[in-house]
């Protein structure tokens, strides 16, 4: 039996954004965040809490999963980040043209290889 998603306090949610609904930028849920500087004095709670998570390279989804918020609402918190030049964010490649993958027969070649090793 699936429980039902918690989302949280909408009221809480809305203050934590400001009672936006939308993010300026685009995040993926793939998008790797990292920290630019370190949480200070005064600042959101939230906030400070997802520069200390993306000390590393760290996924969107992972960082909502972590805070345990909706995805909507860590797009917008990062998008505020962004903007501030506290984070850096290296979205996915966009998918390669078919034009730039390896020939087949090239791949074959090295398939044939590898099995003779």
């Amino acid at each position: 039996m699936r429980r039902p998603v918690d989302t949280g306090d909408p009221d809480r949610l809305y203050t934590v954004t400001g009672g936006r609904s939308r993010a300026d930028d685009d995040f993926d849920l793939v998008t790797l965040v990292v920290s630019e500087s370190e949480p200070t004095a005064g600042m959101q709670s939230e906030h400070a809490r997802i520069l200390d998570l993306c000390r590393h390279p760290t996924a969107v989804v992972e960082i909502a999963a972590e805070l345990k918020l909706p995805i909507t609402v860590v797009r917008i918190l990062l998008g505020d980040l962004l903007a501030m030049g506290r984070i850096t964010a290296r979205h996915p490649r966009a998918a390669q043209s078919l034009a730039s993958l390896p020939d087949s027969a090239l791949l074959k070649e090295v398939l044939h290889g590898l099995r003779n090793l």
